[in-house]
């Protein structure tokens, strides 16, 4: 079983990061490469269509709004992994936060190597793109 643990510190404070991606329909506010996403199944489902094409399903695990954090699982994707279980938290104190995405799956059509990296890249997208909304924005209104 692979393992990829990523995180970016912002200078924002957690609520306000958690509002923009602590929903788990939010991925078109916030990652490059997700253009939509719909929600099924009592919105345990979400189906996510990816720029350039394609579309991933996955599936919500658990939520905690109080600790800012979701887990959920990849129901059917091209990326080159299966049995896919990731976790977003947001933590931190005052105008500071910190996002963790961390995940397990196994390698399915790709070496183990190259699933990581495709993951790595995924998450790093998003990281890039939250780096760029958040920059120069300070949650005291300063």
């Amino acid at each position: 079983m692979a393992k990829v643990s990523m995180s970016t510190d912002l200078n924002v404070s957690a609520d306000q990061v958690w509002k923009l991606i602590g929903g788990f329909n939010a991925l078109p506010d916030w990652h490059p490469s997700v253009e939509k996403s719909e929600l099924t199944e009592e919105g345990q489902t979400r189906t996510l269509s990816l720029a350039g094409g394609g579309t991933i399903v996955e599936k919500l695990e658990k939520v905690d709004d109080n600790a800012r954090t979701y887990t959920y699982s990849i129901v059917d994707s091209p990326l080159p992994v299966t049995n896919y279980s990731a976790t977003i938290k947001v933590s931190g104190e005052g105008d500071n936060s910190t996002i963790e995405w961390s995940s397990d799956f196994e390698a399915a059509g790709a070496s183990q190597e190259d699933a990581m990296k495709a993951v790595q890249g995924v998450y790093q997208a998003g990281f890039d793109n939250l780096q760029k909304m958040f920059k120069g924005f300070s949650s005291s209104g300063s």
